[in-house]
C-alpha cells in the first residue's frame, strides 16, 4: 500500500487528511478525533493538529504542566535526581497509555492528552496535600476534580484550556484512590476506552515506579516484596510493566457488543496484593508517613494565613497567573483552595519560611 504524505493533498487540510486516516486504521471501538466532544466554548478547528491532538498540546504548554516537575510523587522534595516526581510519573502514564491503546488499534492522541492532563490538580507534597485539603476546605476535594477544574477555570488567567469532552472526563474520571482497580459500576469510569485505559495505566505506572523508588530509598528490600508478586509480575521494573500490559492486551476483547478491558486472574491478584504491600510499607511506612504529617501542617498554615490576608492571596494569584479572587464569582475558601493546589513542594515550604520563620537582624 502506497501512503501519500499528508502535506501533498492541497484540497483538505492535514487535519481532514489524518482524521480520515482514523476512520481506517483505527479499532471500531476507539475514539476518532471527527467525533471529539463538545468544547466549553466554541472555536475555529486547527488546520494541522486533531482536536486531541490539539488538547495534548495545550495541556504540555500549561503552567500547571510545568509545576508538575516540582510535585511529590511520594517521596517529599526528593534531594536524588533519580527519584520520581508528578511530572516524570506522568510521563511514564502516558507512555503506558500510549503503548495499550496502539496495541489495541485505540486513539493515542486521546489516551495521551488524558494520562498529561490527569494530575494537573495534584497537590504539592503528594496525598498529603490532599488530605490537608481535605480537613481543612472540604473532605469532598479531589485531585482528579481538581484537575478538571485546572483546565476548565483555572488556567491562563481564568479563561481555561478550553478541552474537548472526552480529554475532561477521562481526566475526571482516572482516579480510583484505594477502591477498584476495575470498577465496573456505570458512570465510574471514562466514556471512551482510552480513559478506561488511562486508569489502568496510572496504577500500572505508579505500582512500577513507586516500588522502585522504595527500593532505592531502601524504605524496603528486595526480600519483602511478596513472592507472588515476583513470580507472576516479574523482579525487574521492565518485566512488571511489560506483563501487565501484555495481560490486559491479551485479555480485552468484545463482548456482547462491548470492548471490555479485563486481566487475567494471576495477573489481577498479583497487582492487588503489591498494591496493599505498597500501601502497608510504603505509603504509611513511619519514615514516609511522619514527613507527610510535617507537610500538611505546613499547607494547613498557609491556608489559614491566605483566608485571613486577601492582599497576600491576591499576590500569590497573580505570581501563579491565575485570575484574581473575585467575591461574586468564588467563595473566598475556594481560592485559597485553588493556590494551595497549584503550588509545588518547593514553592510551598519557601513561602512558609518566608511567613512564619523569624529573620534574625543584621
Amino acid at each position: 500500500m502506497t501512503i501519500t504524505p499528508l502535506s501533498i493533498c492541497k484540497s483538505q487540510s492535514i487535519c481532514e487528511l489524518y482524521q480520515e486516516r482514523e476512520k481506517e486504521f483505527l479499532s471500531e471501538y476507539g475514539c476518532t478525533s471527527s467525533n471529539a466532544g463538545p468544547r466549553l466554548r466554541e472555536e475555529n478547528g486547527c488546520s494541522i493538529r486533531t482536536p486531541f491532538q490539539l488538547d495534548r498540546d495545550r495541556i504540555v504548554y500549561s503552567n500547571a504542566f510545568r509545576r508538575l516537575k516540582h510535585k511529590t510523587q511520594v517521596f517529599l522534595s526528593p534531594l536524588g535526581d533519580h527519584y520520581r516526581t508528578r511530572l516524570t510519573h506522568t510521563l511514564e502514564v502516558s507512555e503506558i497509555a500510549r503503548n495499550i491503546a496502539r496495541a489495541m488499534r485505540l486513539n493515542e492522541d486521546l489516551a495521551e492528552a488524558i494520562a498529561l492532563g490527569h494530575d494537573l490538580g495534584h497537590t504539592p507534597f503528594g496525598h498529603g496535600g490532599e488530605t490537608a485539603l481535605k480537613e481543612i476546605y472540604s473532605h469532598h476535594f479531589s485531585h482528579n476534580a481538581q484537575s478538571l477544574r485546572v483546565v476548565d477555570k483555572l488556567e491562563k488567567r481564568g479563561e481555561g484550556l478550553n478541552l474537548t469532552y472526552q480529554v475532561r472526563d477521562g481526566i475526571l474520571k482516572h482516579s480510583k484512590g484505594f477502591g477498584e482497580i476495575m470498577p465496573s459500576a456505570p458512570g465510574v469510569t471514562a466514556s471512551t476506552i482510552e480513559g478506561k485505559i488511562v486508569r489502568i495505566a496510572d496504577i500500572i505506572a505508579y505500582l512500577n515506579h513507586d516500588l522502585d523508588d522504595a527500593l532505592r530509598s531502601k524504605v524496603i528490600t528486595a526480600s519483602e516484596i511478596p513472592d507472588i508478586c515476583k513470580r507472576v509480575l516479574g523482579t525487574t521494573h521492565s518485566e512488571r510493566a511489560r506483563n501487565m500490559m501484555q495481560d490486559l492486551i491479551s485479555n480485552s476483547s468484545e463482548r456482547n457488543g462491548e470492548f471490555l478491558l479485563y486481566m487475567g486472574d494471576r495477573t489481577f491478584s498479583a497487582m492487588t496484593i503489591l498494591r496493599q504491600f505498597l500501601y502497608n510499607n510504603v505509603y504509611r511506612a513511619p519514615s514516609v508517613h511522619q514527613e507527610f504529617v510535617k507537610a500538611k501542617k505546613v499547607l494547613i498554615e498557609l491556608y489559614k494565613h491566605f483566608m485571613d490576608d486577601v492582599d497576600s492571596l491576591q499576590t500569590e494569584l497573580e505570581k501563579m497567573e491565575m485570575a484574581p479572587w473575585d467575591a461574586a464569582k468564588n467563595p473566598l475558601e475556594r481560592s485559597v483552595c485553588d493556590i494551595i493546589a497549584s503550588m509545588t513542594d518547593r514553592y510551598a515550604l519557601e513561602l512558609y519560611t518566608k511567613l512564619f520563620f523569624p529573620r534574625p537582624r543584621v
